[in-house]
């Protein structure tokens, strides 16, 4: 077998009024990141860690926040395009890492949720699927309720 690991890392800034969504997941807020797309940034660091698993750029090359055809697109589709590009070149998702740091709201109740979708758009089971949510302890952006930032590992295999 041959493998190739990626790591992304993403971040959005919150604001009221918008829709929250982590990990194809709608959480229940008032609040919810600003975004071209859906603004899911846990999808969004995930995307980068498998394109950087095969060395073709990040998610704004892509689908850059300058094209009308991506605008308020759900954060799952752009995912589904990214596992065609890793299918279409032999290779397989081995395994993932998220983890989510987000001030509130808590996550926890919604882990095993993205876990599931996640799953799904990749292919493999929910237990090949890490989703840990953190906070800051009320320190920096995160911390204030400013924002969210999301690292993600990506491990691909294929067979030689």
């Amino acid at each position: 077998m041959e493998y190739r690991i990626g790591q992304g890392y993403d971040v959005h800034q919150i604001r009221e009024g918008l829709p929250m969504f982590l990990g194809g997941v709608q959480i229940p807020s008032d609040r919810g990141f600003v975004a071209h797309s859906d603004g899911d940034v846990a999808i969004h660091a995930l995307c980068d860690a498998l394109l950087g698993a095969l060395a073709l750029g990040d998610i704004g090359h892509l689908f850059p926040d300058t094209s009308d055809e991506w605008k308020g697109i759900d954060s799952k589709i752009l995912l589904a395009k990214v596992i065609e590009l890793v299918s279409e070149r032999g290779w397989q998702v081995g395994n993932v890492d998220i983890t989510i740091a987000l001030q509130a709201p808590k996550l926890a109740p919604f882990v095993e949720q993205m876990r599931s979708v996640l799953a799904g758009i990749l292919g493999v089971s929910a237990d090949r699927v890490s989703v840990k949510a953190t906070t800051t302890e009320h320190l920096g952006f995160v911390g204030s309720g400013e924002g969210c930032e999301v690292w993600a590992i990506a491990m691909i295999c294929r067979s030689l």
